[in-house]
């Protein structure tokens, strides 16, 4: 049987996961600070709606109206397909304080409250017949308690991956951590994607590498990738290594190992 992929649009990336991500996969987007993480996002929502895709952007680390200013900034206008009802943020960031924040259609209370947050995000889901999902940060909803980082997790793959959608939930992670943010999660989630920014000899470079993704076959190689005015570019023919403070990038050649 063959494989229903959702072709994420970021320039590159398709080509390491032979071609898009299974459909309903939970992806698990980790990350350190400035790595790209929610341009990364933002960008696969984005390419949904302009496929005619409906997607959901559930803001939990920054105000909505900061993140459609982001996304602005990028070249992508998010307001003509909130007007046709195609698009969506969750304000889980506001509590419902401020003015912009009385403007919001969904809004969560308390980001603590994690069985509202399912409400609500299942609600948004049904009235936009949703496809794509962002959840920026999933850390935010269990830093304070990550014992429960997994059930969290699972609570939020049971909805959207019950529901059709193919998701990526945003992790954090600090600079030097090699893992992927909260204990267990790497084991919840279908896929992880791991973005990294590397200072060698005073030099900054960025890296993208997919540690797993169910369903598919995908590159085994760490490529290195840019952040442009139009989003985030990989370059998946080309593989960055880092030997003992410095980095190489060289060409593949042939085929990528799969």
């Amino acid at each position: 049987m063959e494989i229903e992929r959702v072709y994420t649009g970021i320039p590159g990336f398709d080509e390491l996961v032979n071609g898009g991500i299974p459909k309903r996969n939970i992806v698990l987007i980790a990350g350190g600070p400035g790595t790209g993480k929610s341009i990364f996002a933002m960008q696969y929502v984005y390419n949904g709606l302009i496929r005619g895709e409906s997607g959901i952007y559930v803001a939990l680390e920054e105000h909505p109206v900061q993140v459609r200013i982001n996304m602005s900034q990028l070249g992508w206008d998010p307001k003509k397909f909130e007007e046709q009802g195609k698009f969506a943020i969750i304000d889980a960031f506001t509590g419902g304080i401020g003015e912009a924040a009385k403007r919001e259609k969904y809004v969560v209370k308390s980001v603590d409250d994690v069985q509202t947050l399912i409400d609500v995000l299942r609600m948004a889901i049904k009235d936009l017949n949703a496809n794509r999902v962002v959840v920026d940060s999933v850390t935010t909803l269990y830093i304070t308690k990550p014992v429960i980082a997994r059930t969290v997790v699972l609570q939020l793959k049971k909805l959207l991956s019950g529901v059709g959608c193919t998701s990526l939930l945003v992790s954090q992670v600090s600079i030097t951590e090699r893992g992927f943010g909260g204990p267990g999660v790497e084991h919840a989630v279908d896929g992880i994607i791991r973005l990294d920014l590397d200072e060698l000899d005073g030099k900054l470079y960025r890296s993208i590498i997919v540690w797993k993704m169910r369903g598919t076959a995908h590159s085994l190689y760490r490529h290195p990738f840019e952040i442009t005015s139009k989003g985030i570019q990989i370059y998946p023919k080309q593989t960055l290594k880092v030997y003992r403070q410095q980095a190489y990038t060289s060409e593949i050649r042939g085929e990528v190992n799969e």
